[in-house]
């Protein structure tokens, strides 16, 4: 929720396009249904949208996120890796939260940077200007 919320607060007063959540899905070109743990779909893609279609959207989202749970495999994360460049995204990023890393792709060969907690996540040309510290996804309850 925090990713979410630096997002939005980011992306909504920019009017950039949309944040959803993994209660979305696309429809992959193959017929696969993809449900992204966070996805951003830009303006661009929405022209002509008044509202979000009922059931899937077609394609992929401009940023898929996916925060690795326990029951992730590396085959299925690179999979869907794979499904999503081949559908029109243009970044994914992998968090790692147990570990404390992340992975940033811009093809689906293999991942492009190795983040640290010292880095910060960017939104390069896909959500320009956006920039996160990584170290904020992985804060210890202290109270």
């Amino acid at each position: 929720m925090i990713l979410v919320s630096y997002l939005m607060n980011y992306i909504l007063p920019r009017e950039l396009g949309i944040i959803l959540d993994s209660s979305t899905a696309f429809t992959m070109k193959n017929g696969n249904k993809r449900s992204p743990d966070i996805s951003f779909v830009s303006r661009d893609k929405l022209k002509g949208l008044t509202e979000l279609p009922d059931g899937f959207l077609d394609g992929a989202p401009d940023l898929e996120i996916e925060v690795l749970s326990p029951n992730n495999t590396i085959a299925e994360i690179d999979q869907k890796i794979v499904e999503y460049f081949e559908n029109g995204s243009r970044l994914v990023w992998v968090i790692n939260l147990k570990s404390r890393y992340g992975l940033v792709y811009r093809s689906a060969q293999e991942p492009d940077r190795l983040l640290k907690q010292s880095d910060s996540l960017d939104g390069e040309d896909v959500i320009a200007g956006f920039t996160m510290p990584l170290s904020e996804l992985f804060q210890k309850i202290s109270f």
